[in-house]
This record gives C-alpha cells, structure tokens and sequence, in this order.
C-alpha cells in the first residue's frame, strides 16, 4: 500500500469518528406551550372545536393517542388531554348577568306572540 492511499484512508477514518461522535440534541417545540395553543397548532386544521374530542374515552388511551399522534413530548401530552377533558367535562365557569341587573326573564319577549 502506497503512503498516499494509506493518508486517504486515515483521514476518511479520522473524518467518519468526528461525524458519527458528535449526538445532535432534539428539542421540543411544544414545551412550555398552554394547551389552547397546543390544540390551535396541531389540532384546529382538522377539528374546528375542542368540544366532544375526549367524549368516550379513557384518560389514558386519549393520552396515548395524543403523544402518539399529535404532540412531541409526554408533557404536552398530558396538559393536551386535560385540556380536552376539562372542554367535555362541562366544569365551565357560569356566564355572569350583565351589569344593568339583567335576569333570565328579562330575556323573553316583551309580549306574547299571537297566534296564527
């Protein structure tokens, strides 16, 4: 074997050790995220709301599909699956009266309406 071929061969051996000894990190775009954005991002194109998307199903199965499908880490797996659930869960915060003292009734008609 000729030095020449012999350097070549060291060197694309030095060249493959640099490349294949150097890990490249992931990093998680959806850390730190809220849930409503989480949803916006990576759900909105296909699902128009939230509501009904946990409905019938298991808190773990939805995580599973969710971190599976959806989402890039467990965690944003986890805040996506509450997020959902607690959308299902009917645990809303009740919409206050207006300011003027309005109450349901205030709602109807001021009048009867006659009959056909």
């Amino acid at each position: 074997m000729s030095p020449t071929k012999a350097r070549c061969g060291l060197l694309v051996i030095a060249v493959m050790a640099t490349l294949s000894g150097s890990v490249a990190s992931a990093q998680n775009l959806d850390q730190g995220k809220p849930a409503p954005k989480l949803f916006a991002e990576s759900c909105a194109s296909c699902h128009r709301s939230p509501r009904g998307l946990s409905k019938g199903r298991f808190h773990l199965t939805l995580y599973l599909f969710l971190q599976k499908h959806y989402s890039s880490g467990s965690s944003s797996s986890w805040a996506l699956t509450s997020y959902l659930e607690s959308i299902d869960s009917g645990k809303r915060v009740a919409a206050k009266p207006a300011a003027t003292g309005a109450s349901r009734s205030s709602l109807r008609p001021p009048a009867p309406v006659p009959a056909r």
